[in-house]
Order: structure tokens, then C-alpha cells, then sequence
């Protein structure tokens, strides 16, 4: 026996539909049985494919955190790599530096003695005292020479701007003949060593006159 709903009468798992005009049964050719089968593998099928999408994010984001740990340990060895480097440029420009600059000392020493060699040979009368004079220039010379040979020189000051990097302004003084900020003259003469410097020179500085 079967069911009938309207039109359409279920028998078993087949489905006939009741479309004559005396009663006749025509067949839908329908399995219920088999679209449900249908259904059913459909179903598992997308219930594996969903089951391995998950999987494969799982995956993915395993992956994401391996490479974040990855990316953070690469920029640790290159901030250390950076700080290796930087250590060693220091060390090798302190290595410059004393080597350079090791007779800075000994050098600012030396230039007492030359200032006196100076200050003898202008002390000196006018007349006489020729070989003295001589001795002491020649000695103020041969000292000069070595101080060049380890790299220590005068500083220019004659006619030039104050330069505040290697003068040092100690009066100021009216002045036609000098443009104010000028250096009118030498008190004492300053040095470098190489491009350092050793003692700045001790200079008098031209001012505009007051107006009267």
C-alpha cells in the first residue's frame, strides 16, 4: 500500500505522480532511496574537504608563527651583527687615534720650550750677540722641523677672520687698517696636530673705532 498526496502517490521508495484524466498513474521514474544516497556522499565529502581546509589553516598559521620567529631571530643576528661592526670601527679609529695623536702630550710640552726660544731671540739687543742669536734661531728651527715631521703645525692667523675653532680673541683693538673681527696681531702662536688642535693662537682683534 502506499501514501497519496494530491497528485502524487508514494509507493515504497518510488514516487508516481496522478496526472491522467481517468486515474492513470504516470511515473516520475524517482529513486528517494537513491537521491538520499546522493545526499549522504555529498555530505561527506564536503564534510572531508572542510575537515582538511581546517587542517590546512592550521597549517598556514603554524607557519606564520615559525616565519614570525624566524623574522625575529634574523633581526636579533642583524642588530648584532650591526653592533659587532660598529665595535669594531670604534676600535680601529681609537687604534687611528692613538697612533696619530700619541705625541699630543710630549708635543704641548715642546711648545713651552719653543715660545722660549721665541721670547730669547726677542729679548736679544738689536746689536751684538750675533752668534747667540743664530745659535738660538737655528735651534728654534731644527725644533719647529720636528714638530712638522710628526704632523704638528702653526695655526695661520695674519690678516684673517677670527676663527673661534683656533683663536682666541684676548683685546680687541680700533683699527683703520683692519676689518672689525679681523686678527690685527699675533700674542702667541697656537699649533695643530693634524687636524686637531693643539693650542689655538692668542690674537688681538680689530674693532670699529668709536664715533666721536
Amino acid at each position: 500500500m502506499g501514501a497519496q498526496l494530491g497528485n502524487v502517490r508514494f509507493e515504497g521508495d518510488r514516487c508516481r505522480l496522478n496526472a491522467g484524466v481517468d486515474g492513470e498513474d504516470v511515473g516520475l521514474g524517482g529513486n528517494l532511496g537513491d537521491g538520499a544516497g546522493d545526499a549522504r556522499h555529498t555530505l561527506g565529502i564536503l564534510t572531508h574537504r572542510i575537515h582538511r581546509l581546517d587542517e590546512l589553516a592550521n597549517l598556514f598559521q603554524a607557519l606564520a608563527q615559525q616565519a614570525l620567529r624566524l623574522a625575529r631571530r634574523i633581526a636579533r643576528l642583524l642588530r648584532a651583527a650591526a653592533e659587532t661592526e660598529n665595535v669594531r670601527r670604534r676600535l680601529e679609529r681609537e687604534k687611528t687615534d692613538a697612533s696619530t695623536y700619541a705625541v699630543t702630550g710630549f708635543a704641548r710640552d715642546l711648545l713651552g720650550v719653543a715660545d722660549n726660544l721665541r721670547r730669547a731671540v726677542a729679548a736679544l739687543p738689536a746689536d751684538g750677540f750675533d752668534n747667540v742669536r743664530t745659535g738660538i734661531e737655528a735651534t728654534e728651527r731644527e725644533l719647529l722641523a720636528v714638530l712638522a715631521r710628526n704632523g704638528i703645525s702653526k695655526i695661520e692667523t695674519a690678516g684673517l677672520a677670527l676663527d673661534p675653532h683656533k683663536h682666541q680673541a684676548m683685546i680687541e683693538v680700533e683699527s683703520d687698517e683692519h676689518t672689525p673681527g679681523h686678527i690685527v696681531s699675533e700674542l702667541q702662536t697656537g699649533y695643530l696636530i693634524k687636524d686637531r688642535l693643539l693650542r689655538p693662537s692668542l690674537v688681538s682683534v680689530a674693532k670699529a673705532k668709536a664715533e666721536s
